[in-house]
């Protein structure tokens, strides 16, 4: 499975942006997705995750009630909408993709994620 994400850039606090990350190969279906992020000179960090059908998402503290994950399984692409971005939410946002659990509290650790994207900027300025 080949994950590529995209729709990162630069914006301003208060504003808003869609990443998307599309899959290739495998049966996108049956996987979970989740989004992670690394801040400069941070460690990587649960941001948000999808189960299989898209009827349960789990989200990270930071960005609960901001960002929204959702997925397109005919499109094979699950996306990630941020808004009220802040400063801190600088970061690479990376895709992944997870064929070992169905969802739950696992959904928020990197060491379940079978495959990764290859990461997308996200530069929010004060």
């Amino acid at each position: 499975v080949q994950l590529q994400a995209s729709g990162g850039g630069l914006v301003q606090a208060g504003g808003s942006l869609r990443l998307s990350c599309t899959a290739s190969g495998g049966i996108f279906s049956s996987y979970v997705m989740a989004w992670f992020r690394q801040g400069p000179g941070k460690e990587r960090e649960f941001a948000a995750g999808i189960s299989q059908a898209g009827g349960r998402s789990y989200y990270g503290d930071s960005v609960k009630g901001r960002f929204t994950i959702s997925r397109d399984n005919a499109k094979h692409t699950v996306y990630l909408q941020m808004d009220s971005l802040k400063p801190g939410d600088t970061a690479v946002y990376y895709c992944a993709a997870s064929w070992r659990i169905s969802g739950g509290e696992s959904t928020r650790l990197t060491s379940v994620y079978d495959f990764w994207g290859q990461g997308t900027q996200v530069t929010v300025s004060s």
